[in-house]
């Protein structure tokens, strides 16, 4: 059983942005997943089975909309200034991740596509924080904050309204993303493309400097982004917990677009990912407080 609630909260600029959780009910969450969705896309409906899905394995969702997309107020596809839409990220979820009750949860960071890009910006932003980050309510325990990011942001822009067609393999959820109202159609605003296009070579150039654990899922066929990149950001990345997986015959939208035998496939891999990384810090604090009432403490 789950529970969904959707907030709008103001920004520094004075705009109402569109929150949303998903939260599975009457049960400890195994950890917090912040989604940053992609570009002309919005968290609520596109995002809504990729949240579901998570919270029905035990995780906290949060998603929100950037100024110009899905529910936020502001104009339709427009970045204005991608610095200031990382910022508002970083401050809704930073609030999030402060308040008493998540203090001790683990903290993952989930981006699709453009998403991919705010989340290694929001890495860059506050490092210490999303790193790794020490909360000591009890003389032994130790929260371990980590975070994670999915699909590099290399895009190649298409200017045009096809890029619906070449990003999602499946035809009934390019219709449902047509018939989205709050999905932007439009090519591409001039002041848009300039910023994506900084930010993105801004990535590629110091792929060096991201050292977060990450996995990061990509289609062999996606003609959006550029899978070479992604691999480069596997190769070059300083992380010493890096995965890359390239999937055969798939496209971009791996999360939603795909068929469903191709979703439970990348699924299954995330959920995985998550639930190794999850157990291994929940394990070892339960482990450290077992060894402490028994009278000793190993090591690690």
């Amino acid at each position: 059983m789950l529970m969904y609630e959707e907030e709008f909260v103001s920004n520094s600029r004075g705009m109402k942005l569109f929150t949303c959780v998903w939260k599975p009910v009457k049960q400890e969450p195994k950890a917090l997943i912040f989604l940053c969705h992609g570009y002309a896309m919005e968290s609520s409906i596109t995002m809504n089975s990729t949240a579901t899905r998570l919270a029905k394995a035990g995780f906290v969702v949060y998603g929100m909309d950037y100024e110009g997309h899905g529910k936020s107020e502001g104009l339709s596809g427009y970045i204005s200034n991608f610095g200031d839409l990382v910022d508002d990220v970083s401050i809704h979820y930073s609030t999030i991740c402060e308040k008493e009750e998540n203090k001790e949860n683990m903290r993952f960071l989930l981006g699709e596509s453009m998403g991919g890009a705010v989340v290694l910006l929001l890495a860059r932003k506050k490092p210490g924080f999303w790193d790794a980050e020490e909360v000591k309510p009890h003389p032994v325990v130790t929260s371990i904050l980590t975070k994670l990011t999915w699909f590099i942001p290399t895009w190649k822009i298409v200017p045009g309204n096809d890029i619906i067609d070449i990003a999602i393999k499946e035809p009934h959820i390019r219709t449902q993303v047509r018939e989205n109202k709050y999905c932007y159609k439009g090519r591409p605003r001039l002041n848009t493309a300039y910023e994506l296009l900084m930010v993105s070579l801004d990535l590629e150039k110091n792929l060096q400097q991201v050292s977060i654990p990450f996995i990061v899922l990509h289609g062999e066929d996606d003609k959006v982004t550029d899978k070479s990149i992604s691999k480069m950001l596997y190769e070059l990345a300083s992380s010493s917990d890096k995965t890359f997986k390239l999937y055969p015959n798939m496209w971009h939208a791996l999360l939603y677009g795909e068929t469903p035998e191709n979703v439970e496939i990348v699924f299954g891999d995330i959920l995985i990912w998550l639930e190794n990384r999850a157990f291994d810090a929940n394990g070892r604090l339960e482990s450290e407080l077992k060894h402490r009432h028994d009278g000793y403490l190993k090591p690690k």
